[in-house]
């Protein structure tokens, strides 16, 4: 038989789709944030080339602006990407988990935690993934982030839409990933490679999302 918990999902789904659409009525979407300014270089990390989102893939990911760079160090080999959703109106505009994502382009995740990344307002929890493709291995940190919070759980992410916008007028969020390469290293070492890539990076989102 069923769990009861798996039994109340659906019905939460069905809810949480009814409040967000309730809630995106009559709200005040942002200005997009202007990524054209987010910059080249971030600490010693530096950008190395676009890496534009393909086409298919836009248009599954539904976002209204995208960011997604290649950035390096003298050691280090990453990525950052970010989508954005100025609105979550009825639930048709939302970030895709790389849960899903991921397993979805072929990558195998071996570990699945949350780790805490350090911002100036202390310390925030954010999903970590370690995935293989074949002889690739790479860290994998996931949020979801507004111009208010960082949130790791996608539950929370999608009960703070109704706040947000009670108390803002906005229902607009994003995913950021970071994905570093495992270059043969240690996980705990391409860990922190990627939390020093998120770390600088999540100052200049936050500026571009406070609009």
């Amino acid at each position: 038989m069923p769990s009861r918990l798996a039994m109340l999902v659906p019905c939460f789904l069905v809810v949480q789709t009814g409040l967000t659409f309730w809630a995106a009525n009559g709200e005040r979407p942002p200005q997009p944030p202007e990524f054209p300014r987010f910059p080249a270089t971030l600490g010693d990390w530096r950008k190395t080339a676009d890496d534009p989102v393909p086409p298919d893939t836009l248009a599954q990911l539904r976002a209204d602006k995208t960011l997604s760079s290649m950035y390096a160090n003298q050691t280090w080999f990453g990525s950052l990407s970010v989508a954005w959703f100025q609105s979550q109106r009825g639930g048709a505009s939302r970030p895709h988990s790389p849960q899903v994502c991921l397993p979805a382009a072929g990558w195998v995740p071996t570990v699945s935690d949350r780790i805490a990344m350090n911002t100036a307002a202390g310390a925030v929890s954010v999903n970590r993934y370690i995935a293989t493709l074949g002889s690739d291995r790479v860290v994998v940190l996931y949020w979801y982030q507004t111009g208010a919070r960082v949130i790791s759980s996608e539950w929370a992410a999608k009960l703070w839409v109704i706040a947000d916008r009670l108390k803002e007028g906005r229902t607009d969020t994003s995913l950021v990933r970071v994905v570093v390469w495992n270059s043969g290293r240690p996980d705990s070492e391409t860990t922190n490679a990627a939390l020093t890539l998120a770390e600088r990076a999540y100052p200049q989102l936050s500026a571009l999302f406070a609009r």
